[in-house]
């Protein structure tokens, strides 16, 4: 029966349960495998080498059926295990926040790149974080910008308060706040770094995302409208006047998006570097830039 590990060795069942994954075509079955396994058993990688040979406990293998029916249904790991590693920092999810995606790192990276190239990044510069969701983007900078201090807004609550967990978990909870509003309707400048991932999918194509996405993440941290490009409309009118004079800003963006985000960027007053920020599949992923100066 599918999902029975009874009277398996932890191998044997972290095969078996790699061959039900596999015939679901699951993107990857011996991760995942691994990962439920160790999680059913409470046993890292190394606990697992080890303990190879040893028969699962009824606890155990009730618990790895579990969650194995949850991972056939295409529930992500990491929302079964409720926990995502992103830019080294294990961060909490719940339903009300997307899984971080390695391809977001990018905001991050070309964040940094911005505030090196502006001088001591050891200066106490403020951050908000646009729709911060489990606060993943605006934690990373806080951990690699020691005196920064940062602000996420978000319009769930349920999503602030997985932040705001994340933020006391890593010990950030000091350099971190979080508000509820839309978008940037409630935060109040200037700051010296702005970034976001917002919601960009265009509403008709939710329907053709994978299951893992479109049946398990939050719909509203989806939704980008018609087009797409609400967030950034809605950002554009704001972002100028929230920023410091030479503040920065680096905005995630969806696939083919790039020149249109920069075009309203552009129009909104901010200079845009070209070219756009690219994630390792060399996709257009981040636009950023900064506030003239003058």
């Amino acid at each position: 029966m599918s999902g029975d590990f009874a009277n398996l060795s932890i191998e044997a069942a972290r095969r078996e349960l790699t061959q039900q994954l596999k015939s679901e075509h699951l993107d990857t079955p011996e991760l995942d495998a691994r990962l439920l396994v160790g999680a059913a058993t409470q046993l890292d990688l190394t606990g697992l080498t080890v303990a190879a040979q040893r028969p699962l406990q009824d606890s155990e293998s009730h618990l790895l059926a579990a969650l194995a029916q949850r991972r056939l249904r295409h529930e992500p790991v990491a929302r079964i295990l409720g926990e995502k590693e992103f830019w080294g920092l294990r961060l909490l999810l719940s339903a009300d926040t997307l899984v971080p995606r390695a391809d977001t790192e990018t905001v991050v990276e070309a964040a940094l790149e911005l505030i090196r190239a502006a001088g001591d990044p050891h200066e106490p510069l403020r951050i908000a974080d646009i729709g911060t969701g489990s606060g993943a983007i605006l934690l990373a900078l806080l951990h690699e910008l020691p005196t920064a201090m940062g602000i996420g807004a978000d319009i769930s609550a349920g999503a602030l308060r997985t932040a705001k967990a994340n933020a006391e978990r890593l010990g950030l909870g000091q350099r971190s706040a979080f508000i509820e509003c839309d978008y940037c309707e409630k935060l109040a400048g200037p700051f010296d770094l702005i970034v976001s991932n917002p919601p960009y999918i265009v509403r008709g194509e939710i329907t053709t995302l994978a299951r893992e996405v479109r049946e398990y993440d939050p719909r509203r941290a989806l939704d980008g409208g018609s087009d797409g490009l609400v967030a950034y409309r809605a950002m554009a009118r704001d972002i100028a006047g929230l920023l410091d004079p030479g503040g920065a800003f680096a905005l995630e963006v969806g696939k083919g998006q790039a020149d249109d985000v920069a075009e309203l960027m552009q129009a909104a007053g901010l200079h845009t570097i070209r070219p756009h920020r690219h994630d390792l599949a060399g996709i257009a992923r981040v636009v950023w830039g900064r506030k003239p100066v003058s």
